[in-house]
């Protein structure tokens, strides 16, 4: 939760070389005195929605080990682009697409292979390239002679949702572009609500209250924020991984989206919980990789370091999680408190410009809308345009979670956000006695959640705006 003020945010190839590439959203570093490999196999696969796909290369070296690759191909038409690319660099020119690896994937044994992708946008149709080169020289599948080249298999279709939760509607979530898509590759907005520190307020997440979020709220999203500091995780490890997981449990029974928030607010600095963060985070998705509702949040308000600092962070704490969860969708915060940089000056460009080389993530928003107004809207929907944006936390009242509701500013906020299809979760779910908290004190002691009569009115103002019905295209 915030509580501070916020101001305004190479290498060398040798011969005989066979790899298996795949693309996806990051760019290369230029190779240096590469040599030409004789030969290499590539494996490309998409999985597309409208005007969009993701695109995944195989790179298996089959000859000698090499330090450094360069790897071309063409699209099949011209409107197809690289948008966004990780574990390797990507230029483009015309239809014309170069990927350079970087300093970490360059080396390649033989028989070894690595792994790129990227994101793309297209009109009309979207085939494959038929051929690629390795530093200049075709690759043929092997090095004796050239192999079919590889078809792009039809995305595949679910079939039509026969329950009527948002989970099982909208299955598993991925990014597609800069939104958050379903199953179906439609893109689509989840609504919902975040708890206060599990450690205060457990008695707020009892089964009564979370049946009431699902069912009276008709709640997507369930946001568990397990602080780190502040009596939180670092007092008990194995304590609050099991509460989350628990909280996890809990909200899938019920069909809402389950966030895992590792509340990092004090230090700012999320290197100072890195190791804790790999724990944590290698726990948690052993234990839920098999679910398709769960969304990792993996820093909630850094502050006071740089975007390269928090970028760092996260791509360290990501391969923990896509080591059992692969495809899991990963919120990353973002500079000065989560608002983009603009509360230390700051805007998107340093996220445009140097996004995390990793793919289904999102980039998290935060605001407080007695106090976060136009400029903070403007640095969103700037935003938004290029990176995919999640707003995991946010309040009707001031900065400080206190302070009267200002119901103007907050119908403004979630007008821009349903029109942008931004997702979000209000802060908080739980009977503090603040003007953010949507119960009024000591509900929670009690059994009774459903209805307006516990509500504050930031509480009632959400709940009327959450249970409105949702737009989950499926077709």
């Amino acid at each position: 939760m915030t509580r501070i003020p916020r101001t305004s945010r190479r290498g060398l190839l040798a011969t005989g070389v066979v790899c298996a590439l795949t693309l996806g959203a990051s760019a290369l570093l230029p190779a240096t005195n590469a040599m030409a490999a004789t030969g290499c196999a590539v494996t490309y696969t998409t999985n597309s929605w409208d005007g969009g796909f993701t695109a995944s290369v195989s790179i298996k070296n089959l000859g000698d080990a090499v330090n450094g690759w360069t790897l071309g191909f063409s699209f099949g038409q011209s409107s197809q682009r690289v948008v966004q690319g990780w574990s390797a660099t990507f230029e483009q020119s015309g239809a014309a697409v170069t990927a350079r690896s970087l300093s970490y994937n360059g080396a390649l044994a033989t028989g070894a292979t690595t792994n790129i992708g990227f994101n793309g946008s297209f009109s009309g149709s979207n085939p494959a390239p038929t051929s690629f080169t390795l530093n200049g020289v075709t690759c043929t599948g092997s090095t004796t002679g050239p192999t079919t080249p590889p078809t792009t298999p039809p995305p595949t279709t679910p079939p039509p949702p026969t329950a009527q939760t948002p989970a099982a509607i909208n299955g598993k979530l991925r990014v597609c572009g800069a939104n958050l898509c379903n199953q179906y590759g439609k893109p689509i907005q989840l609504r919902g609500m975040s708890s206060h520190g599990i450690q205060w307020f457990p008695r707020c997440y009892q089964d009564p209250a979370l049946d009431a979020l699902a069912t009276d709220w008709n709640s997507d999203l369930f946001r568990i924020a397990m602080y780190v500091q502040e009596d939180g995780y670092e007092t008990d490890p194995a304590g609050f991984t099991a509460r989350v997981n628990d909280l996890v449990e809990k909200a899938t029974a019920r069909g809402m989206y389950a966030m895992i928030d590792f509340h990092t607010l004090t230090p700012g600095d999320p290197t100072f919980n890195l190791e804790r963060a790999k724990t944590f985070f290698r726990a948690v998705s052993a234990r839920h990789a098999n679910k398709d509702n769960v969304i990792y949040e993996i820093t909630n308000e850094p502050n006071g370091v740089s975007w390269s600092t928090i970028k760092n962070y996260a791509e360290q704490v990501i391969p923990v999680i896509r080591a059992n969860d692969p495809d899991a969708v990963i919120v990353v915060g973002t500079r000065a408190w989560s608002s983009l940089g603009v509360s230390e000056g700051g805007n998107a460009t340093e996220v445009i410009n140097n996004p995390v080389n990793a793919s289904n993530v999102m980039y998290a928003f935060h605001f407080y809308a007695a106090s976060h107004r136009d400029n903070y809207r403007a640095e969103l929907e700037r935003a938004a345009a290029r990176l995919p944006m999640f707003v995991t936390e946010f309040g009707t009242v001031d900065y400080t979670g206190d302070g009267a509701a200002d119901l103007a500013s907050s119908t403004v906020w979630l007008d821009l956000l349903d029109r942008l299809k931004i997702s979000y979760a209000n802060w908080t779910f739980s009977d503090k006695a603040e003007g953010s908290a949507a119960l009024r004190p000591g509900t929670c002691n009690g059994s009774s959640f459903t209805g307006t009569s516990v509500l504050t009115e930031s509480g009632a103002f959400m709940r009327n705006r959450i249970r409105t019905p949702d737009n989950f295209p499926t077709s």
